[in-house]
């Protein structure tokens, strides 16, 4: 088997990589790289103006919907979405590919082409406006609905074709539109119950804005079990993508331009690598004004920072204009009830914080920011025995774990680098040397406070 570099593409003249380092290489990820390749976080003094955060995205022409959507309870049971059939290149029609929120003024904002109207009172001002109907992947969600869409990039054999299920509540009134993804690798199963629980519990009559929620992105890699792409790619690593480009490109492209760009707010759930854990928490650009506003409404949450790697959907988003950011909770493959839960609950409180929910929500002890965070590596090859927890407080010098040499018998102790907290781990396994351990984060104050 030939391995291929990240593009895809074999360089010549390089010579093959050992077997360690091909392990270490398959073994890492966003989870890693995020944090190791992120821009050190800026000086508050010396922070970009806001006028340097992402531009506005801009507004495509708005689509014709085909079908007004059915209002469905999404907690009852419902038949499989059916496969879309393949569109004709020659036709010219592409209004299947668009979503657009139609009409959509935030609230308070007076259209530029209305005339000035006379100030409301107090009173009135009070008032949420009402909503407008959401079209949405050939179909029009109307105000106070739920349904069930189905999204296809129209990549695959037209008659094995399946599309993914898209879950969609348009509110009564008037807000910002939200946007949940899951799965973006195929082995991440907690983002996949997070949503469920999120969007089902949500009461379109109570609801100001919109939440449109995809369980299961990468489905061909769900339905394998595996964290890649049939063409052995990493979706997440290709956003925004391209019409022209390899399978994961289109698919990132598809899923960007049909949905993503048309969002006001982005949140991407994932869990940690295969044998890797991680603490519930955010990975966001702290350097971004608005994206650092953004994690304050995630309540009990930590927060890394990171300005996310090249091709990540957050950082495609982000450079969009649109306030995303990274909800980490847990390991791959496994269903998980605590990190299920402290997703959810921090789902609720940042529609609580958006206006978007009204409910008597308590709000916990804040979370500290991690700015300052770094993965440990082990030394040595060989079984490793962790003798800390996720989530365990440890101090600099303290013994993390051993390293055991099942042929000679040695042990190899690992160290903290530094005082702070276990917020991402390796699960005991068989290691080499090189392999990212332990990700421990220290507590810094969020800038301006």
């Amino acid at each position: 088997m030939t391995l291929a570099e990240p593009s895809g593409n074999i360089s010549k003249g390089k010579t093959q990589p050992t077997q360690d380092a091909l392990l270490a290489q398959l073994a890492e990820d966003e989870n890693v790289e995020d944090v190791e390749r992120s821009e050190p976080l800026q000086d508050a003094h010396n922070a970009p103006p806001s006028e340097d955060a992402p531009p506005v995205k801009k507004t495509k022409p708005k689509p014709k919907p085909k079908t007004v959507a059915p209002n469905i309870d999404l907690k009852e049971v419902a038949p499989a979405p059916t496969p879309e059939p393949p569109k004709n290149p020659a036709s010219g029609d592409s209004s299947g590919d668009e979503v657009q929120v139609v009409d959509k003024t935030p609230e308070g904002d007076v259209p530029a082409a209305e005339a000035p109207v006379p100030q409301a009172s107090q009173s009135e001002a009070k008032e949420p406006l009402p909503a407008n109907n959401l079209v949405l992947l050939d179909s029009e969600v109307l105000p106070g609905t739920s349904t069930r869409l189905a999204w296809s990039s129209n990549i695959q054999i037209a008659g094995l074709s399946q599309p993914t299920p898209v879950l969609v509540v348009n509110g009564v009134n008037a807000g910002p539109t939200l946007c949940l993804t899951g799965t973006i690798h195929g082995d991440e199963l907690n983002g996949i119950e997070i949503i469920r629980q999120t969007m089902y519990d949500l009461d379109p009559e109570k609801l100001s804005g919109s939440v449109v929620g995809i369980p299961i992105v990468n489905l061909p890699g769900f339905q394998q079990g595996s964290r890649y792409l049939p063409d052995r790619r990493d979706l997440n690593r290709h956003f925004p993508g391209s019409p022209n480009g390899s399978l994961a490109d289109r698919i990132a492209h598809s899923l960007f331009e049909n949905i993503i760009r048309h969002c006001d707010m982005l949140v991407d759930i994932h869990t940690g690598s295969l044998k890797r854990t991680n603490l519930p928490q955010l990975r966001a650009d702290m350097n971004n004004p608005t994206v650092a506003e953004f994690t304050r409404g995630f309540d009990r949450m930590a927060v890394v920072h990171s300005t996310g790697s090249s091709g990540m959907l957050r950082t495609a988003a982000v450079n969009a204009g649109i306030r995303a950011v990274t909800l980490e909770a847990g390991e791959s493959h496994r269903i998980q009830e605590h990190q299920i839960d402290a997703g959810v609950n921090s789902l609720t409180s940042l529609m609580e914080k958006q206006g978007m929910i009204s409910r008597m929500f308590v709000w916990g002890d804040p979370q500290p920011v991690y700015y300052n965070s770094a993965w440990v590596r082990a030394n040595h090859g060989g079984i490793l025995f962790s003798e800390v927890k996720l989530g365990a407080k440890v101090s600099k010098g303290q013994i993390l774990g051993y390293i055991a040499d099942p042929i000679t018998n040695a042990q190899y102790p690992i160290h903290s680098t530094n005082d702070g907290r276990i917020i991402g781990m390796a699960v005991d396994q068989v290691v080499m040397a090189g392999f990212a351990a332990y990700h421990i984060g220290t507590e810094a104050k969020v800038p301006g406070e």
